[in-house]
């Protein structure tokens, strides 16, 4: 849990930068559902559901670090529409992860918090290994 007496005042980058990773991980999770439905076989829509909670769990955590710092709940939304051909789709999720990827290490390098720190560092991990997967999905599937 986030303690929010332990918390250093957020700047308006951190803030912004906390609203844009929940509209991704709100995106993504509806988008992975979607991009599921199109999997090929069992094996990759399992896969990707796995991926989907995950992308839930970054959510629940970024929600509760921003909530924590800003004292409000948050309002995502979705900022992209989910691709409704498979290849496309999983183009798209390995373009997504790979971008997110920097842009969660971006967010870790300037947090002043060791807990918002962490936790990036840990989600970009996640996202790098998301877009693996992607990744093989669509060397399977050319």
């Amino acid at each position: 849990m986030y303690y929010t007496y332990y918390r250093v005042a957020p700047s308006e980058q951190l803030v912004t930068d906390l609203e844009k990773a929940l509209n991704g991980q709100y995106t993504a999770v509806a988008c992975y559902e979607k991009l599921a439905e199109l999997a090929k076989d069992e094996e990759e829509k399992k896969t990707i559901l796995e991926i989907r909670e995950d992308e839930k769990r970054h959510y629940a955590g970024i929600s509760q670090i921003y909530t924590g710092l800003t004292g409000k709940q948050p309002n995502p939304e979705q900022t992209e529409e989910c691709a409704s051909d498979y290849v496309a789709g999983l183009n798209a999720a390995i373009k997504d992860e790979q971008e997110t990827v920097d842009f969660y290490n971006g967010i870790a390098d300037r947090a002043q918090d060791p807990y918002v720190r962490r936790q990036f560092r840990r989600f970009a991990a996640d996202e790098q290994n998301h877009a693996v997967w992607f990744l093989y999905f669509l060397t399977k599937n050319k």
